[in-house]
């Protein structure tokens, strides 16, 4: 590990910022504190070597992250060479979503895994109301952690909100990423048009199953407040909001958990101080349409970077998004996989096939 890496104690960063939530100190039953508590019983699943820290940006913001590396299957040597796995979760999650995936795919090289800036255990600063901004400073701090942990080039993979990051992120750097994966990316196709204007130009017809309702919950207030605000001002009722609106994370991980961690995981990430949901709500239109389509973007990679694009064959995120990015890189290597019977959270679906495919990817790279 690169010495110019920052470990920076581990303590709870409740403090780190403020909003007009922290005057309900004992209205909801979350703290930094508890987070670290319930990740904590979710991390003791892993058997492989972890290390888990705090790594400090120049700006002294923090990015919590994850290191695995498993020197049973393979030899340390070895492992080194090979290009190290970095994985960005989606909106409102954390590194703990990772847990069906983090050993399996540690096996044959190190993997990375961090909370992204206001998201998780991570800093909350405060975002830009500004698209651009928001998603500038969200690239920054992934490319002042690569620079900060001393990763010279990597497979990048994000999901929903993530793969929409990522994908900026290569566009900005693209001699530090080998393989581009994106899981059921959030924000590339434009909006859709109304169906008062059925020859609109640009638009994409949805062909996959409806929205969930926590996503149409979402969608209700995001244009008025920030997207997870419902959770926070339920105040000790919004553990039991999370349980209603999202009992597919409890039935993804219960061979895992028999009780309900990963519902409480879910909720302590999301009702702490508004920081990473600012700058996603900065980013959307209404609905959740991103004001900055990266479909009208996507060009802009490199033809010698692979892209691949993993759907659910299952999810409300239509996978002709990935159609079109292969249409639009005809000169490059870009490819859509189906993962059958998986919604949007694709990696806890069918966590085994999941890992197959991207493991695959990974061995194709090296």
């Amino acid at each position: 590990m690169d010495p110019a890496t920052t470990a920076a104690p581990i303590h709870d960063c409740d403090a780190e910022s403020s909003s007009v939530w922290n005057w309900w100190p004992s209205w909801r039953p979350t703290s930094m504190s508890l987070l670290k508590t319930t990740e904590s019983k979710i991390l003791a699943c892993i058997q492989s070597d972890l290390w888990a820290r705090f790594v400090t940006l120049p700006n002294q913001d923090r990015i919590w992250t994850l290191t695995l590396t498993n020197k049973v299957v393979q030899k340390p040597v070895e492992q080194a060479a090979k290009t190290p796995l970095v994985m960005v979760h989606g909106f409102g999650g954390g590194v703990g979503l990772w847990i069906r995936n983090l050993e399996a795919l540690s096996r044959s090289r190190p993997v990375y895994a961090f909370d992204l800036l206001g998201f998780g255990r991570s800093s909350r600063p405060p975002f830009p109301s500004d698209a651009a901004n928001a998603e500038e400073q969200f690239v920054n701090s992934i490319e002042q952690w690569r620079q900060s942990v001393g990763l010279e080039n990597m497979i990048l993979l994000g999901h929903s909100l993530g793969g929409y990051l990522a994908t900026s992120y290569a566009i900005q750097y693209p001699s530090r990423v080998s393989h581009l994966i994106l899981v059921d990316p959030w924000g590339f196709p434009e909006r859709q048009q109304t169906p008062e204007a059925p020859g609109a130009q640009g638009a994409e017809v949805v062909k996959r199953p409806s929205a969930p309702r926590w996503v149409k919950a979402i969608a209700s207030v995001v244009s008025l407040f920030n997207p997870l605000a419902v959770i926070r001002a339920a105040g000790p009722w919004g553990p039991g909001l999370v349980n209603r609106f999202r009992p597919d994370f409890k039935r993804k991980f219960e061979d895992l958990f028999d009780d309900d961690t990963m519902t409480q995981y879910i909720y302590h990430c999301n009702a702490q101080t508004p920081s990473g949901e600012v700058g996603f709500r900065a980013m959307t239109e209404s609905l959740g349409w991103a004001k900055r389509p990266m479909l009208h973007r996507i060009h802009l990679l490199p033809p010698s970077m692979p892209v691949t694009m993993l759907y659910g064959a299952r999810s409300w995120v239509d996978s002709s998004s990935g159609d079109r990015v292969v249409q639009i890189r005809s000169d490059a290597l870009s490819k859509v996989v189906l993962i059958n019977d998986a919604s949007h959270h694709v990696y806890a679906d069918q966590p085994e096939e999941f890992n197959r495919v991207v493991e695959s990817i990974c061995s194709s790279t090296d």
